[in-house]
């Protein structure tokens, strides 16, 4: 029986003497799924200062945009004062920023640079939900300011064409800022040298307060297995421990390993063969046993032919 079917059969156990929960421990696992966690088993906080280096950018450019906004209008109707142009890109700044964060989500669950592609189609939806709120959001700043200075305000007479405008432009931002993201990201990640020697490397496996370091080199696969990931190591020898697949493959993917299946990581070093299965699916043989690839990883199937 494997160490996954062990895991599956220990959990059906739990209820009967079940543990109280682990709160903090929970929240550390979200933390590291959404890519923010800072533990040493995921990102070891990197990507907590891709979000706030990027969002200082997103500010120190709004600050700048809107603040050239609000001198054109003002020169351009100086009788009207600056109270109306500072409320109208005030309102715009702040509500882009405070929702700032769904772009932020978007990009950990579809950074622009990972496999597969299709994932890209995420950004779509993401993109309509931020211009919403945003458009939503300035619309009842403005109303709210305008009214908290006695002064009236008129708005947009054709809300739909006046919402596709401002999406026009909140897509832009969009786009610019999932590049800034990835930008940040590289720049705090950046590759490994060419001239370190893979077998050099180590990897740290935790499981509770037990750390076991093993060679890159003696991991041949690693797969997910509920809340935990299981590796497999030369010699028929397995190591678990509490992590998402996703944390795991972001760490290592630098070092030649490869997702294969929403469920597998291997390493491609390990790789001696491939057997079809039928509609581009294969099996990776791995010396004493095999895993799968599926045809939705068509770039892993690429590189594994070419190492």
């Amino acid at each position: 029986m494997s160490s996954i079917d062990n895991l599956n059969d220990s959990a059906e156990v739990l209820p009967r003497n079940k543990a109280p929960r682990d709160w903090r421990r929970e929240a550390r696992d979200w933390r590291r799924r959404l890519g923010i966690s800072g533990d040493s088993s995921g990102t070891n906080g990197k990507a907590s200062r891709t979000w706030l280096y990027t969002l200082g950018i997103a500010a120190a450019i709004g600050g700048v945009v809107n603040t050239a906004n609000v001198i054109t209008l003002w020169h351009g109707a100086p009788a009207r004062g600056l109270l109306a142009p500072v409320i109208t890109e005030g309102s715009s700044f702040i509500t882009s920023l405070l929702f700032f964060w769904i772009i932020w989500f978007a990009w950990c669950v579809a950074p622009p640079t990972v496999r597969p592609r299709w994932k890209l189609l995420f950004h779509g939806p993401a993109a309509i939900l931020y211009s919403l709120f945003h458009v939503l959001g300035f619309v009842l700043l403005r109303k709210l300011a305008f009214d908290l200075a006695g002064t009236s305000h008129e708005f947009a007479g054709n809300t739909v064409r006046e919402f596709l405008y401002e999406f026009s432009k909140d897509t832009g931002g969009y786009v610019l800022f999932l590049g800034a993201f990835t930008l940040v990201n590289r720049l705090l990640n950046p590759p490994l040298p060419a001239t370190t020697p893979i077998s050099q490397a180590t990897f740290d496996i935790r499981d509770g307060a037990r750390v076991s370091r093993v060679h890159l080199d003696d991991i041949v696969a690693i797969a997910s297995a509920g809340n935990y990931v299981e590796f497999k190591l030369r010699g028929a020898k397995t190591l678990l421990m509490r992590s998402a697949l996703s944390a795991i493959e972001q760490e290592l993917a630098p070092s030649g390993f490869l997702r294969t299946h929403r469920s597998w990581l291997v390493n491609a070093k390990h790789v001696s063969g491939f057997v079809p299965e039928g509609s581009g699916d294969y099996k990776i043989e791995l010396g004493g046993f095999t895993v799968p690839l599926s045809r939705r990883f068509p770039e892993a199937l690429a590189k594994l032919r070419g190492t």
